[in-house]
């Protein structure tokens, strides 16, 4: 049986920018989303700064693909809570557990139809859980593995039986392997996703535009905006202007922090400030020299400091956090003591290493976050006696080759915005960063099967052998940061899902 925490994928969604645009016209008068269609724009645009590859994320890894459909063309058995982070319905009206947490009982709603006019039932979503076990190629699939058997007792309820009590199955089924689908609507996922969520896919404008249509049949409450627009912008400088110009209505994630000043005091606009699941990383590559030292892994550590980089390169927005755990998770510790900064202790530790005066390859995608920390990274490494070949690559296909497929690298600067994320980036020593220790796989284990206590004890050893063995450095964890019209309502302080959730967007 595969470990339900190996191969789990990475997610690179904290990279895109994501920014709204609407235009103003009335429509009819049915209420939606907290106004009425006379009241609200018919359209709204969404701008990304990087645009996905296709739109199949059963096969592509990344953030940008369930960022635009997870929630809004796809739907889930279960969804999060962006305001409490808590697991609540979406297709499944309720749920029960069995007392040996291994069968899971789902009573679906009668309601839902896919956009192709076929009815959800639960043999669906069977078809959709055995085709993320059996075809799905991405290393998120993983997370199935916990999966016995699924078994449609009726058209609306759904059993569920896992092969040992898993603390973390339910939670991925609000992910983007939580995506129901029907086999009638999976012949083209890259170019027209099938779902049955609030709306359906419109037109791909390769280069330019996604556009997503309300779906006038769909089985809840019906959004507020006709047509969504994500439009993609290379520039973040061009997107912030956007908006100032009125081109758009959100900066859905602020890429140059220090730009909100242009925002502050203008009653036109609404600064929203929160807190993510995007954990900026120094990746290091466990399994080749010199990072394959530890004491070389301890001397980068320490060698980083840490407030003034975050001051430096992201404007002081964000949290420090010392581990892969954010502030949301219910076992996260304040682990920024571990590898306190102290130059002159990561010189005597890179010194006394087995690669004295290192030379290490830093590359980093070429975003913006990841350049602005980049540099900072290299300089303050370069004080404790490295040498560091900065190396910017393109992003999305030459970092995920480079880097992420070919491990081609010493150290790289990545934002991984999966939800508990600490095994998928951590727990294989085949992922990127060739780590997967034994003993902190077994840590996740027993959170995973452990009641509730023990998975909170067993998630904070988990987080801090990871911290003290040095494999990787954690530089911050990316704040939620967008920037609004003043009258777009239902925008979510967190971001803590994979999904821009269109949903609960309206207008005052």
């Amino acid at each position: 049986m595969k470990n339900s925490w190996q191969r789990a994928g990475l997610t690179i969604g904290a990279m895109i920018a994501m920014v709204v645009t609407a235009a103003c016209s009335a429509g009819a008068s049915q209420e939606q989303g907290g106004t009425t269609e006379e009241e609200a724009p018919t359209s709204l645009q969404v701008g990304l700064v990087a645009e996905p590859a296709n739109l199949d994320f059963t096969t592509t890894d990344g953030a940008a693909i369930p960022q635009v459909l997870l929630y809004n063309v796809y739907e889930t058995l279960v969804k999060v809570d962006s305001a409490t982070g808590e697991i609540v319905p979406a297709l499944a009206e309720s749920w029960t557990v069995s007392e040996d947490r291994t069968t899971y009982t789902f009573q679906l709603t009668p309601d839902a139809t896919f956009s192709n006019g076929k009815t959800f039932t639960a043999e669906d979503a069977v078809f959709s859980i055995e085709r993320v076990q059996e075809d799905w190629t991405i290393s998120l699939k993983s997370a199935m593995d916990k999966v016995e058997s699924a078994e449609a007792i009726s058209d609306t309820e759904l059993q569920v039986t896992l092969n040992e009590p898993s603390n973390d199955w339910l939670y991925r089924m609000t992910t983007r392997i939580g995506a129901m689908m029907t086999p009638e609507g999976v012949d083209d996922l890259a170019n027209a996703p099938v779902g049955t969520g609030p709306y359906t896919f419109g037109e791909w404008q390769r280069g330019t535009s996604i556009s997503l249509n309300r779906n006038d049949d769909y089985w809840g409450a019906v959004p507020a905006f006709a047509e969504v627009v994500f439009r993609y912008f290379e520039d973040p400088t061009a997107l912030n202007n956007a908006l100032l110009s009125g081109d758009i209505n959100i900066v859905g994630t602020v890429q140059a922090p220090e730009s909100l000043a242009q925002f502050e005091g203008d009653d036109r606009f609404q600064i929203i400030e929160g807190t993510t699941n995007g954990e900026v990383v120094l990746s290091f590559n466990n399994s080749t020299e010199p990072m394959s030292d530890p004491e070389v892994r301890k001397a980068a550590r320490t060698a980083i400091d840490h407030r003034a980089l975050l001051d430096t390169c992201w404007a002081g927005r964000g949290t420090l956090i010392g581990s892969m755990v954010p502030p949301t998770d219910p076992w996260y510790e304040d682990l920024t003591d571990v590898y306190p900064y102290d130059p002159e202790a990561a010189r005597n530790l890179l010194a006394g290493s087995d690669h004295p005066g290192a030379t290490v390859r830093l590359r980093i995608p070429a975003l913006p976050y990841a350049v602005a920390c980049g540099q900072v990274v290299q300089s303050q490494l370069e004080e404790a006696g490295f040498t560091v070949e900065l190396d910017q690559l393109e992003f999305p296909s030459q970092w995920l080759q480079t880097v992420f497929t070919d491990a081609d690298y010493d150290m790289s600067i990545v934002s991984h915005v999966e939800p508990r994320d600490i095994g998928a980036v951590f727990g294989d020593p085949d992922y990127y960063t060739k780590y997967g220790d034994p003993e902190f796989v077994e840590l996740l284990e027993a959170a995973d099967t452990g009641d509730e206590t023990a998975q909170v004890e067993n998630m904070q050893a988990a987080a801090r052998k990871l911290s003290e063995d040095a494999a990787a450095d954690f530089l911050f964890l990316l704040p939620n940061l967008m920037v609004a019209d003043a009258d777009i309502t239902g925008l979510p302080e967190n971001a803590i899902s994979e999904s821009f959730d269109l949903s609960s967007l309206g207008t005052s």
